[in-house]
C-alpha cells in the first residue's frame, strides 16, 4: 500500500485509475479522511483517532481504498505508518472532468447571453 509497494504504473492514467478515484471519493467517510490528511499528515493511529465512531478495521478498510486510488501515500517509520494526502489524482479528475465541464457550461451561458 502507498509507498510501501512499488509504483503501480509508468504510463498515462487510464479510465480504470479514474474509476478507482471516483469510487474512493464516492464515500463520505473517505472524503472526511482526505480532509483530515489535507490539514496535516497523520499516523495510522492518529487517523483512527479522528473517527471514534468507527472501529480500527473499518478505518483501515477505507484507507486501503484511498491508497489503491493513489489518493493517500503511506510510508513506514519504525513501527508507525505515516499517511500523506496525494493530491495528483484529484487534480487529474479536476482537469479531465470538472474543468472541461465548467468550460462547456460557461460557453453555453455565453451563447445564451448573445441570443
Amino acid at each position: 500500500m502507498g509507498a510501501d509497494r512499488p509504483a503501480r504504473r509508468d504510463v498515462t492514467p487510464s479510465d480504470t485509475d479514474d474509476d478507482l478515484v471516483f469510487r474512493a471519493l464516492g464515500n463520505a467517510t473517505r472524503r472526511r479522511m482526505l480532509d483530515v490528511l489535507r490539514d496535516s499528515p497523520r499516523t495510522t493511529g492518529e487517523l483512527c483517532g479522528q473517527f471514534p465512531e468507527l472501529d480500527r478495521t473499518t478505518v483501515l478498510q477505507h484507507l486501503r481504498v484511498l491508497e489503491r486510488a493513489d489518493l493517500v501515500i503511506g510510508r513506514r517509520v519504525g513501527r508507525e505508518r505515516h499517511l500523506t494526502l496525494a493530491p495528483q489524482p484529484i487534480k487529474r479528475i479536476h482537469d479531465r472532468w470538472i474543468g472541461e465541464y465548467t468550460r462547456a457550461a460557461v460557453a453555453l451561458l455565453d451563447d445564451l447571453d448573445r441570443q
